[in-house]
C-alpha cells in the first residue's frame, strides 16, 4: 500500500509524469526506507574516517604517508573541501582517528578510534589480524551509534588514507573475482610509470593471497582500518534505518564488501558520485546502482556526499511541498 501511495503523490505533482527525472526515483527511495508518504533528513552527519596503510611504503602513491595525519588536522581547522561543502549545506562533520601514524596531541575534536598506527604491510602479512579487524568493526558501528542518539537519519561516510585505494582496488578485485588491471586507477594521481609500479606491487600482494573467499577474509587481509571502520558504521547505520549517503571508490568498496554479507544494505544506501578513479564506474555496474552525480571527482573525504545532499534535500521537499494537480486546480492531461 506504501508503495503505490508513494508513487501516486509522486505522479500526481504538477508536473508531466516522470518529468523529475531521478528526483522522483530519489523520493521514491526515501520513502520506502522511511515508511512513509511524508519523509524527513534529520540533523545529516558526514564521518570522515582517517587511517594509513603499511602498503604506502611501497610507493603506491603520489604523496608522503604524513600527508594522512596533515589532512586531519587540515579537516580538525576545517580547511578541507570536505568542511567548506559541509559547512554550506548544514551538515555536522566527525574526525575519526581511525589508524592514524601519528600522536594527536589532546584536545583536539577529534573521535579517537585507533586500532593501531597503520595497517600492516601487506607485501609482508595480512593488513590485519582478526582481533584488529573485529575491533574495527566495532568501532565503526560505535560512532554510528553514538550520532544516532542525536536522531540523525541522513549519514554520508568519507575518508582520508595514503594508499587507500590501493587497498580498495586490491578488495575489488578479490569481492568480484576480476583482473587487477580492471580495478587500478592513478588514485592521487600517478603518472604512467608510478601506474605500472603500483600494477606490479599490488599484483604481487595478490598473489601472496590466493585463500581469501568470504568479504570478511578479503577486508582483513587487504583492507585498511578507515576502510573496515566505515564498513561497521554502514552496517549500524543500516541497522538503525539511516539513509547512507555513499561517497566515491572507496566509499563504494566498503559498502561492497557489506553488501556481500548483506545484501538489503543497498535498499537504505544513496550513491551521490561516480568518481575519476578508473574502477568506480564498473563497480557501480556491479552493484546495479547510477550515482546522482558526475563532476570527475577523485579527491574522497566525503565530499561526494555533501555535494549531492542538496539534491537528497529537493526529493525530499518536492515530495512534501510541490502541489498536486487537484491542490492547485491544475488540469491534468486526459
Amino acid at each position: 500500500m506504501l508503495a503505490d501511495e508513494l508513487q501516486h503523490k509522486i505522479d500526481f505533482k504538477t508536473k508531466p509524469l516522470g518529468a523529475l527525472g531521478s528526483l522522483e526515483q530519489l523520493a521514491y527511495k526515501i520513502g520506502i526506507v522511511q515508511q512513509t508518504v511524508s519523509p524527513e533528513l534529520v540533523n545529516p552527519h558526514m564521518v570522515v574516517f582517517a587511517a594509513d596503510h603499511g602498503i604506502a611504503a611501497s610507493g603506491v602513491s603520489a604523496y608522503p604517508q604524513e600527508v594522512t595525519y596533515q589532512m586531519v588536522m587540515n579537516f580538525l581547522g576545517g580547511g578541507a573541501a570536505i568542511n567548506v561543502f559541509c559547512r554550506q549545506h548544514g551538515i555536522n562533520i566527525k574526525i575519526v582517528d581511525a589508524g592514524v601514524n601519528f600522536d594527536f596531541p589532546p584536545g583536539l575534536e577529534l573521535i579517537g578510534k585507533k586500532v593501531r598506527k597503520s595497517s600492516r604491510n601487506m607485501l609482508e602479512e595480512p593488513a590485519m589480524t582478526l582481533d584488529e579487524y573485529s575491533k574495527a568493526l566495532e568501532n565503526g558501528r560505535s560512532v554510528v551509534s553514538e550520532i544516532a542518539e542525536s536522531g540523525c537519519n541522513i549519514i554520508g561516510f568519507g575518508e582520508m588514507g595514503i594508499g587507500n585505494t590501493s587497498a580498495s582496488s586490491l578488495m575489488m578485485s578479490k569481492l568480484f573475482d576480476l583482473p587487477l588491471a580492471d580495478c587500478i586507477g592513478r588514485g592521487t594521481g600517478l603518472d604512467d610509470v608510478q601506474l605500472l609500479h603500483k600494477l606490479h606491487i599490488l599484483s604481487e600482494v595478490i598473489d601472496r593471497y590466493p585463500y581469501l573467499v568470504t568479504a570478511d577474509e578479503i577486508a582483513q587481509t587487504l583492507g585498511g582500518h578507515e576502510i573496515v571502520q566505515m564498513m561497521g558504521a554502514m552496517e549500524e547505520a543500516y541497522q538503525k534505518n539511516m539513509l547512507i549517503m555513499v561517497d566515491g571508490f572507496i566509499a563504494s568498496i566498503a559498502v561492497a564488501a557489506v553488501w556481500k554479507k548483506n545484501p538489503q544494505i543497498l535498499e537504505n544506501c544513496i550513491f551521490c558520485h561516480v568518481s575519476d578513479e578508473n574502477a568506480h564506474q564498473k563497480l557501480l555496474e556491479l552493484l546495479g546502482q547510477k550515482a546522482l552525480l558526475n563532476l570527475n571527482l577523485r579527491l574522497g573525504e566525503g565530499t561526494g556526499c555533501a555535494l549531492a545532499y542538496p539534491l537528497i534535500q529537493s526529493a525530499v521537499n518536492f515530495l512534501n511541498e510541490m502541489s498536486s494537480f487537484e491542490d492547485a486546480h491544475v488540469s491534468n492531461k486526459d
